[in-house]
């Protein structure tokens, strides 16, 4: 459920907590979702070892993601069903900022290439 608190927490979303979102669609382990997140941006955004397990503490306290499995040391996460309606509700407002943005700088394409 997206309370009132969730949405001031988390919205505007950090990119490596919407990054960290996108790649537990699907469970994964803490160098899984390292390795996803810096393939989908092209290296672009790095998660530290440090940085990745305070943030799935974190979105795991608040109900966003929640521990699969556990074998050997290596905790596998996954987005839970608020966890989603975030992602959902993130991925629309950044859809919105960059139809604006398009707009505004006259670009026609509104898939995000050059118009």
């Amino acid at each position: 459920m997206v309370t009132e608190a969730l949405l001031k927490k988390y919205r505007p979303m950090t990119e490596t907590t919407y990054y960290t979102l996108l790649s537990l669609t699907e469970p994964r382990h803490g160098y899984a979702i390292m390795q996803f997140v810096s393939s989908l941006t092209e290296g672009r955004i790095r998660l530290g070892t440090g940085t990745l397990y305070t943030m799935t503490g974190r979105l795991q306290e608040d109900g966003l993601i929640h521990i699969v499995s556990q074998e050997n040391g290596k905790k596998t996460y996954q987005i839970t069903e608020t966890g989603w309606k975030m992602l959902e509700m993130e991925t629309e407002r950044l859809r919105c900022q960059l139809k604006n943005g398009l707009e505004i700088l006259g670009k026609e394409d509104t898939d995000g290439g050059e118009g």
